[in-house]
């Protein structure tokens, strides 16, 4: 299925790598699926931060990437399942940590190397690549598979590039 949204954000630091996923963590309904892809140090992690900052999730949980246990579970504003697959040893391992599970349609799942997840995703879901032009610099590239979100167009204030099919 080709995507029938995008937009492209660039950003000069962590931080700003965050404030973007805060800003979406604030949109998101739940039911999102959110596939995060980047090379080792692309700030996929800092962006689930963010995402969780937006979504109230207590500073005291610490969100960080779950590169050993595969998955956790955070509870703010809405469940956030997050997934790290960069040690998943085969998708049949998906169905262990309860995969289908975290697909509930109440909570947002964000998944890190979600590249190992090809055929196994939902048919409606964000692809979101982190790209890394610098040291600091990101250009985050968010594309809407599947059905398009009601929200996607508050999802910048101008810095993105939008395109639509």
């Amino acid at each position: 299925m080709s995507e029938t949204h995008t937009c492209s954000i660039l950003t000069r630091s962590p931080s700003e790598t965050a404030a973007v996923g805060e800003a979406l963590g604030r949109l998101l309904r739940g039911g999102e699926v959110l596939a995060l892809v980047g090379d080792l140090g692309a700030g996929k992690t800092c962006f689930v931060q963010g995402l969780a900052s937006g979504l109230e999730i207590p500073e005291e949980a610490y969100v960080r990437s779950p590169t050993f246990s595969l998955i956790e579970q955070y509870e703010g504003r809405l469940p956030v399942y997050h997934l790290d697959l960069y040690r998943l040893s085969d998708v049949d391992e998906l169905e262990s940590i309860g995969w289908r599970d975290c697909l509930d349609g109440e909570s947002v799942v964000a998944v890190e190397w979600a590249d190992r997840l090809e055929g196994y995703l939902p048919v409606d879901y964000l692809a979101i690549r982190l790209v890394s032009k610098s040291p600091e610099e990101r250009e985050i590239q968010i594309a809407v598979y599947g059905r398009c979100p009601a929200w996607w167009g508050g999802l910048t204030d101008g810095r993105a590039r939008h395109e639509q099919d």
